[in-house]
């Protein structure tokens, strides 16, 4: 579980989020916004396919070779600072997903840790649905329907999240924001409470 969670924010335990320098990226790759940036908190507008703001295929190659460089189990497009509602997870192939929805879930759910590119360091105890019925559009556009179970099924509701405007920490109080940001801390990592709490 220590390896999940080290992917879930992807970042060295001596980077801090604060810092300001931008190391050079590979091609392709584009750097996460801030944890503080307005994208983050922005529900996305369904993906038109019949007239695409950007090519499917690039936007799913750009998310993916960025996900892998940053070290993430997913990503969303908004992570990126783009408002597209598109999403990849990381499996074999990668796993990219445009315009998704959850159609059934079990009842059965369970708590486990989750971090977040967003928030590096961060880790909450989230829970969710151990097994759900997804329905997406691929790159091409062809939509289909899959049961993601354990996960697969949790990656893809964290990123379904962000989809909408919503970060792992808005619904926690702020007792559990604080103690996870001061562990967060002790592992080299600086984010302020108060870009986890929902604003209003």
């Amino acid at each position: 579980m220590v390896q999940l969670i080290e992917n879930w924010f992807g970042a060295s335990p001596n980077r801090k989020s604060t810092q300001s320098e931008k190391p050079e990226l590979p091609e392709g790759v584009l750097p996460l916004v801030r944890f503080d940036d307005p994208v983050l908190t922005t529900k996305t507008s369904r993906f038109n396919f019949q007239n695409p703001e950007t090519d499917p295929t690039e936007l799913a190659h750009t998310l993916a070779r960025s996900m892998l460089h940053h070290g993430g189990l997913g990503l969303a497009a908004p992570q990126l600072g783009l408002s597209y509602r598109a999403f990849v997870i990381r499996s074999s192939p990668v796993l990219c997903c445009f315009n998704p929805i959850i159609v059934d879930k079990t009842d059965e759910m369970t708590y486990d840790e989750e971090g977040c590119l967003s928030f590096p360091g961060v880790i909450l105890n989230k829970k969710r649905h151990n097994s759900i019925r997804v329905r997406y559009a691929q790159p091409n556009g062809e939509v289909v329907t899959k049961t993601f179970t354990n996960m697969t099924a949790r990656v893809f509701q964290h990123e379904l999240d962000h989809l909408d405007g919503i970060t792992f920490g808005q619904s926690e109080s702020r007792i559990v924001l604080e103690m996870a940001v001061k562990k967060a801390k002790k592992r080299g990592f600086s984010i302020p409470v108060s870009s986890m709490i929902r604003k209003g």
